[in-house]
């Protein structure tokens, strides 16, 4: 989906939202560890958390588009194999509701998505849903209120925001996002939506593997994550941000190692009108 003429190069972009109450402090935390590599070696992925459980859907390897549903289990350190995503696709946006987990957009070989396929962990099952409005790739969803927003993409950088209710199968438009993105991250805090990072054209950066503290509404800086690779896929169970996936190199190779990031504290809720707490990574492109 990136253009040839771009190589990710000692590249990480961790996104994973995790919750915390003042007075406690993620400066304090800061350590990595090694887990069970993924059973499928792939990019371009997208997960989410359900009953504590991480499930990893869809992504690339090569030049081969994926369809693989496998679910990571942080108290066993295990993975386990479960059905196909019906849609081979990467860089879709993956978000549970009541227990269901919504696989939204992404790409086929240069052709945008707006497939929306559900799947169920109870029953292993996939159920094909209404399409998006909109075909894109690279987008981010949110949950709020029990509703999927579905935020930016790359259809030529997009502000395109729309909402899917999974209790009525139906999706409607919401207004425009101020900044056109692809490649961004969001995450939902007392009832608001924040958008944070992307890019407009793939080539521009965002600054290395920081801490952000609501409390002091400042920034601090965070140990490396041990393997630097770029387009991996993250989720946070019980105060730890497991990066999932990936690529290295100019050929982008298809990476399975997952490592997790120990912030020292455990999840809390955020109070309404609080803000968000986000651990980003470092993009770094080359032409």
């Amino acid at each position: 989906m990136l253009p040839k003429r771009l190589a990710f190069k000692t590249a990480l972009i961790l996104s994973a939202i995790f919750w915390l109450t003042p007075p406690l402090s993620l400066a304090k935390a800061g350590k990595w560890s090694q887990k069970a590599a993924m059973p499928t070696a792939r990019f371009a992925l997208s997960t989410t958390t359900v009953g504590g459980k991480i499930y990893a859907v869809g992504g690339r390897v090569g030049n081969t588009l994926l369809s693989k549903t496998e679910v990571y289990n942080p108290l066993t350190n295990r993975w386990t194999k479960k059905t196909d995503m019906p849609t081979r696709r990467e860089g879709l946006s993956v978000s549970s509701v009541a227990h269901q987990i919504y696989a939204i957009g992404g790409g086929e070989l240069g052709e945008m998505l707006a497939i929306v396929e559900a799947y169920d962990p109870a029953t292993d099952t996939w159920t094909r849903k209404a399409d998006m409005p909109t075909p894109r790739w690279g987008l981010s969803t949110s949950v709020v209120n029990g509703e999927i927003y579905a935020i930016g993409g790359d259809k030529i950088a997009l502000t395109t925001v729309e909402v899917y209710d999974p209790a009525t199968n139906t999706w409607a438009q919401r207004a425009d996002m101020p900044t056109p993105r692809w490649g961004l991250a969001t995450g939902p805090v007392g009832g608001k939506i924040y958008a944070v990072g992307g890019t407009q054209n793939g080539r521009d950066g965002l600054q290395s593997v920081e801490i952000y503290d609501p409390v002091t509404d400042t920034w601090t800086k965070a140990p490396d994550m041990p393997t630097p690779r770029g387009n991996l896929a993250t989720s946070a169970v019980k105060g730890k941000v497991y990066a999932i996936g990936g690529s290295q190199g100019l050929l982008r190779r298809a990476l399975s190692i997952v490592e997790a990031y120990d912030t020292g504290l455990q999840p809390q809720s955020v109070q309404p009108g609080g803000k968000i707490a986000t651990i980003w990574g470092k993009l770094k492109v080359e032409k």
